[in-house]
């Protein structure tokens, strides 16, 4: 057996990878020292005056946000969501996003509803100061539902020890902003 026999589409899957390489550069800040497409991407963090560094991760999903994506044919936002619900998880702690991570699974590889979807989580990137490293696409025939896909994303922060926010610093009056 072979990709094609299994309904994996070898030339629907380079379509897609040309896409996001796109506009995974267009994302790329001074720390990426890799390109797309190797199994993991190299990022060298700018750490300025830190005393103390500390990595923070995170991984998330949009959750049901993707219903109302195939409803509505609009997947550019449940990318841009995708990158924010990750950036907000470490936000929280003080963290500052460096880089992100996705991926995406479908039965049958979508190269438009792709791109758009990685689009959206591309202006994410861009807008939150944070490259787009690297994901997977998986096409999966016969595991989702035609027209279906699943989104996560994975994202990893910088933070100064001294400046983690864990909540044990807060008394009764003090004023959230």
């Amino acid at each position: 057996m072979d990709y094609k026999s299994s309904g994996v589409d070898i030339d629907a899957g380079t379509e897609v990878v040309e896409r996001v390489k796109r506009l995974a550069k267009s994302t790329f800040t001074d720390g990426v020292l890799s390109d797309i497409g190797a199994f993991g991407g190299l990022f060298r963090p700018e750490l300025g005056d830190m005393e103390e560094p500390v990595l923070v991760a995170s991984a998330d999903g949009v959750g049901t946000k993707l219903k109302v994506a195939f409803d509505a044919g609009k997947h550019k936002t449940v990318g841009l969501d995708l990158v924010n619900h990750c950036v907000n998880d470490i936000l929280v702690q003080g963290a500052r996003p460096i880089f992100f991570l996705d991926y995406l699974a479908t039965g049958q590889l979508s190269p438009q509803i792709s791109a758009e979807v990685v689009e959206g989580i591309a202006r994410g990137c861009r807008e939150n100061g944070c490259a787009l490293l690297g994901g997977e696409t998986a096409e999966m025939p016969g595991f989702y539902q035609d027209g279906e896909y699943d989104l996560a994303g994975f994202i990893v922060g910088l933070v100064d020890r001294a400046r983690i926010i864990d909540g044990h610093t807060i008394v009764p009056g003090d004023v959230l902003i």
